[in-house]
């Protein structure tokens, strides 16, 4: 099998909406993914893109991708944030997965970064066990707070 690793292009949306979904559904929260495609474009190819990626293909055919944009931490400075990151099941287990995160490192040693970081639940035994070969830290004590766009209208 030969994966090929590209930047992501607007006309791979439509494929990386649905891997989206596959994951919303895999993480057990599938009514969570609410943005549109039109949305999604924009915010990665319009006037002031926020989001990056990388896409694996075989054939032609998107199997997986890794999603990312610029943290800005007032501790460390510019981090690598991994906001999402799927291969499709039928392609796990097979080294894609491998291919992209590995990618994506490359991106944050190369770029203006001084480093990388991500989430994981806690019960994602098979992704906590694939960032544990790359000696990954796990933070604990901190947890995700947000305010969706009807509670910020609410306030």
């Amino acid at each position: 099998m030969s994966v090929n690793i590209r930047v992501a292009t607007a006309a791979d949306c439509p494929r990386l909406l649905e891997l989206i979904n596959e994951l919303a559904v895999y993480e057990k929260a599938p009514e969570e993914v609410t943005v549109t495609l039109e949305h999604f474009i924009d915010a990665g190819f319009g006037a002031n893109p926020v989001w990056k990626a990388f896409v694996a293909e075989v054939d032609d055919n998107v199997i997986g991708f890794a999603l990312y944009y610029t943290r800005y931490s007032t501790w460390k400075g510019c981090r690598l944030y991994l906001e999402d990151f799927i291969v499709t099941e039928d392609f796990r287990g097979k080294g894609v997965g491998k291919l992209l995160f590995e990618k994506v490192i490359d991106e944050a040693k190369n770029g203006n970064y001084i480093g990388m970081v991500w989430q994981v639940l806690d019960w994602n035994e098979p992704a906590i066990n694939f960032y544990n070969k790359y000696a990954s830290n796990f933070e604990a004590g901190w947890l995700n707070a947000s305010l969706s766009k009807q509670q910020l209208q609410n306030l």
